[in-house]
């Protein structure tokens, strides 16, 4: 008995934070939707919904540390100001983050929930590519193979899209965007923690603060500032509140995530987000009263079974080299993606 309890403890811990992240996740991507492509909102300035979420979550960064540091001294939050140099500093990554959240938008945009988690599906793909040519690290057979059913799927996704008349190239092309930035994020991420003493909560702030300045010249250039004024509902508080809202799980999915790698592992971590992809899939085709074909289910499987085989695989190898000391730096570098 008194060897069950601490399990079960920690059984209803990991429970708890894997349906936090899922209901996270999945709450912000309806709710991005709704604010992005709502035809009873028909509000057509999605920088300005990123920049608004860029702009809350560097304030509650600042707010959270400011209280924090008035408060008992916590360690994960780091007393946070601004500092030119650094910023300039995080400059290139913020150029990156700026492309990734914005095509993530716009992707979303502009295909429906039920397929943005094929339309954006390459990122792995990404992954492989970018660590060979710019980290020069090779990928084993197998994830190769993992990553081949991922483009099959992509593809017939694409296919099937068209066949049921509901296919957007331009969604297409910012979902492919898209997954070339979240790779290039994560590389440009590892080369600039330095920079911020390892700190993912100062890198999010200074991201977050650098990317508000670029939107502005953006927003300008496309005219999100004269659709902002003729907006119908700029005065209305139930759109703020959904805008607010939208900026509160854009925060708060970091801190999510960061919390079931802590009590799982990366493996678990894409594992679960493999899972919950699948599930966001079911829950829209149900809200949205979709009917879908047999190879537009099939489209979505193999990128899930390919997501799924490239973490199974890439955590074998990672655990190969952990148990093997003896492992050569060339078979190191395959488990490096």
């Amino acid at each position: 008995g008194g060897r069950q309890a601490p399990f079960l403890l920690r059984a209803l811990r990991i429970a708890v934070v894997v349906c936090l992240y899922w209901f996270t996740s999945i709450a912000m991507v309806f709710l991005n939707k709704y604010l992005l492509d709502s035809p009873s909102l028909r509000f057509d300035a999605p920088l300005f919904v990123t920049f608004f979420q860029c702009a809350l979550t560097a304030a509650l960064c600042l707010g959270l540390s400011l209280g924090a540091a008035c408060g008992p001294p916590c360690p994960g939050l780091p007393a946070l100001r601004l500092d030119a140099k650094v910023s300039r500093s995080v400059l290139p990554l913020s150029a990156v983050f700026i492309g990734m959240v914005t095509s993530n938008n716009l992707c979303l945009k502009y295909v429906g929930v039920a397929f943005y988690n094929v339309g954006r599906s390459l990122t792995t793909v990404f992954n492989v590519l970018l660590s060979y040519l710019l980290l020069k690290q090779t990928t084993s057979i197998y994830a190769l193979l993992a990553c081949g059913v991922i483009i099959g799927g992509f593809w017939l996704g694409v296919d099937q899209e068209g066949a049921e008349g509901t296919l957007s190239w331009t969604g297409i092309f910012f979902g492919i965007l898209a997954s070339l930035c979240v790779s290039l994020n994560a590389i440009y991420t590892k080369k600039v923690l330095p920079v911020v003493d390892g700190s993912i909560w100062r890198l999010t702030f200074y991201n977050n603060v650098n990317a508000c300045v670029l939107f502005f010249p953006l927003m300008m250039l496309l005219g999100e500032f004269r659709t902002l004024y003729h907006f119908d509902k700029l005065g209305s508080p139930s759109f703020w509140g959904m805008m607010t809202l939208g900026g509160v799980f854009g925060f708060a999915i970091g801190y999510v995530t960061g919390l079931q790698i802590k009590f799982t592992s990366p493996l678990t971590h894409n594992v679960s987000g493999t899972a919950k992809a699948c599930a966001q899939t079911v829950l829209a085709v149900i809200y949205f009263e979709e009917t879908k074909s047999f190879l537009w289910w099939a489209s979505n499987l193999m990128v899930l079974g390919g997501s799924f085989a490239y973490t199974w695989v890439k955590g074998l190898e990672m655990r190969k080299v952990q148990e093997d000391p003896n492992v050569k730096s060339s078979e190191r570098n395959e488990t490096g993606v």
